[in-house]
């Protein structure tokens, strides 16, 4: 006789799933896979037709999954977002919309691109500061005599020792032993010790975030930032081949990160969405004011790229265009990456999802009309950001100060040191003078 919770004699029975369960569970990855295909060639951003998915397969409108496996599902998309933060090339949402804009151009290489991570970054971090301070504000309803200040207190002091403590131990620590004992011995084996290491290293930050009272998905994202510092950035000949962390990861984990966590993450978006509340009159016209201000929120980032360009000849060939002209050129990357930072859904939606569920202090209806605004925030961030690349991302790609930028090894030292001579007709020999900037 089978035990109650599935299990006899101590071991998980095995029980065949039912040919319904089989069928569902194809067609969900199925139109997974058709939504991303098809929303990508239409608003070029396949994440919104992974959201619709999730949307029709789960509560909010045909309810055709089960809960458990939506249940599992949520968890597995939970669990990119630890991916994304342990990998160096991808920034959740953003990421995704830009590595999906073109094959032929990586937007990330551009210094907008620079300029644009290291706003999601940051965005990112203070998303993840806010989920372990939401947490704490159950105490306070449970209890009132409490250390209001200590309670929301710890887990910003937590966040920020861990983030200045973090790269201080890498570049002084970490990084020389693992340099001088254990990167030799270890280039031997390779992927299997990149593996092994990166796992040791991500469960010690998870361990250590959680008991200090920060969030483990910062905990994550500084396991991923740790281990990129640690290995030697230069070679010599005579030293062995090393495998970097960021190639083992896209060897063994990019494949089910781009094909199978990332698509459940974006339907678990979906899952998430009470979409039956969201059609009355009050939650609709709240939810678009709500927006309008998120969304110009964002948008006001892009200002600095015309602000620095007004202010600043820094990186401009030599002699400078006025500065007018360089306002009017920056208005590309300006609006690159203001609608790109719109696109941060996800963040907000795993912070009003806590809210609701672990305290006390966000109502119902508060709930529904931010759901509104954050999911018209992740429609319009990828709808623009493609929209936009589409246009004049050519444009964009090769502007001189926004655009890529050519390498320092093109540079002669020796024609830097010392003056080109002229030739017989008093010129300087072609190409000579000055430095490309911009260029593919």
């Amino acid at each position: 006789m089978v035990a109650e919770g599935g299990t006899d004699g101590g071991f998980q029975a095995y029980h065949e799933p039912h040919v319904i369960e089989i069928l569902i569970l194809v067609s969900f990855f199925l139109f997974l896979a058709l939504s991303d295909w098809l929303a990508d060639k239409i608003f070029r951003a396949g994440l919104i037709g992974q959201i619709i998915v999730g949307l029709v397969y789960g509560v909010p409108l045909a309810n055709i999954l089960e809960i458990n496996w939506r249940e599992t599902f949520l968890a597995l998309g939970y669990a990119f977002i630890v991916g994304t933060a342990l990998c160096s090339t991808s920034l959740g949402t953003t990421f995704v919309i830009i590595n999906s804009a073109s094959n032929a151009t990586d937007y990330s290489q551009t210094r907008i691109g620079t300029v644009l991570i290291s706003a999601a970054v940051l965005d990112d971090v203070c998303g993840l500061v806010l989920v372990s301070v939401i947490h704490q504000p159950r105490g306070i309803a449970e209890d009132g005599d409490v250390n209001l200040g200590w309670i929301i207190g710890r887990p910003v002091l937590a966040s920020g020792l861990l983030a200045i403590l973090t790269p201080l131990v890498a570049k002084f620590v970490a990084g020389p032993l693992f340099r001088r004992f254990l990167e030799k011995p270890l280039s031997k084996f390779k992927h299997t010790a990149n593996i092994l290491l990166m796992t040791v290293v991500l469960c010690a930050f998870l361990a250590i975030t959680a008991f200090a009272g920060a969030s483990m998905l910062f905990g994550a994202f500084l396991a991923g930032a740790f281990l990129s510092s640690i290995p030697s950035k230069e070679k010599t000949p005579s030293e062995p081949e090393t495998t970097s962390f960021v190639t083992t990861f896209e060897y063994y984990l990019s494949g089910p990160q781009k094909f199978i966590l990332q698509p459940l993450f974006f339907a678990s978006i979906g899952f998430a969405i009470p979409f039956g509340e969201l059609w009355t009159g009050e939650v609709i016209w709240k939810g678009l004011v709500f927006t309008i201000l998120m969304v110009l929120s964002k948008l006001v980032v892009g200002l600095v790229v015309p602000a620095w360009d007004m202010f600043s000849a820094v990186g401009f060939p030599k002699p400078a265009p006025p500065a007018n002209e360089r306002m009017s050129a920056s208005w590309a990357p300006a609006t690159l990456l203001g609608t790109a930072m719109v696109a941060r859904g996800e963040i907000g939606l795993l912070i009003i999802q806590i809210g609701l569920n672990e305290t006390p202090f966000l109502t119902r209806k508060a709930f529904v009309v931010d759901v509104w605004a954050i999911v018209l925030n992740t429609i319009i961030g990828p709808v623009s950001v493609g929209m936009l690349l589409k246009k004049v991302g050519d444009q964009i790609a090769t502007d001189k100060m926004w655009g890529i930028q050519s390498k320092p090894r093109d540079i002669d030292v020796e024609s830097v040191m010392a003056p080109e001579q002229p030739g017989q007709d008093g010129r300087l020999p072609e190409g000579k003078g000055e430095e490309s900037i911009g260029g593919v």
